[in-house]
């Protein structure tokens, strides 16, 4: 790839990554667009929830984080709440180790523009032979990011002149995670992982209910996968 024209370099970089992004980008257009008329909606304008997408890019954190807005402020609560729906980013993390090692100076956009979708991506769909895979990584992290940036700001934008009921908007989001998994699960060698993530999920939720179930899932998966690393691998 040409190190002598960046504009050449950068084109072909986002090119390349595009089509394996296209699933992502659908969803993402329809998230953030709802993301940021719900944002809209609750008082906070463009500007609010542009700059939301911009510095925090939590998707579904961002959802919660509407209500920690319009509620009397609890800084532990948020805290606990953003530990808990954001847990399994660690584990993605963990995963991507290996992959992200030696990546230089674009290590720390990779680390900061990594979301579910993202990491689907990424641990799943080998780079072109021709296309060195720092900057095939790049470009997936990079596109993702503006999806749901420019979707949140045209939602934002447009939130006034939506004129239905927006409840259940925020569902898409669960949507999208469905549609994910179901990609997923149409690969044999990553039928185990799926098939172990919902049995720990069902078992958390039994044991610790609904709104603990998030950590307690993710430690059990995180035990058993690396458990039966060798067999999943073999």
């Amino acid at each position: 790839m040409s190190k002598t024209n960046p504009a050449v370099r950068w084109g072909r970089l986002l090119r390349t990554a595009f089509p394996a992004t296209v699933p992502v980008m659908t969803g993402f257009l329809v998230l953030g667009f709802a993301y940021g008329v719900l944002m809209d909606t609750k008082g906070y304008g463009p500007l609010w929830s542009t700059l939301m997408s911009l510095l925090a890019f939590g998707g579904s954190m961002q959802y919660v984080a509407i209500t920690l807005l319009t509620t009397v402020f609890d800084p532990i609560q948020a805290f606990l709440l953003s530990v808990m729906v954001n847990a399994r980013h660690l584990f993605y993390g963990l995963a991507l180790l290996e992959k992200y090692k030696g990546l230089g100076k674009v290590r720390g956009f990779l680390i900061f523009a990594l979301c579910d979708e993202t990491f689907s991506l990424v641990s799943t769909v080998e780079p072109p032979a021709d296309v060195d895979r720092k900057d095939f990584y790049l470009g997936v992290s990079i596109l993702n990011y503006g999806y749901w940036v420019l979707a949140t700001a045209v939602g934002g934008l447009m939130g006034d002149l939506i004129p239905f009921d927006t409840t259940g908007l925020d569902f898409a989001l669960t949507a999208l995670f469905v549609v994910l998994f179901m990609e997923q699960w149409k690969k044999r060698e990553n039928r185990f992982a799926g098939a172990t993530g919902i049995v720990c999920a069902v078992v958390a939720l039994v044991i610790f209910g609904a709104e603990q179930m998030v950590i307690p899932a993710m430690i059990l998966m995180a035990v058993i996968l690396l458990g039966g690393r060798k067999r999943v691998c073999s």
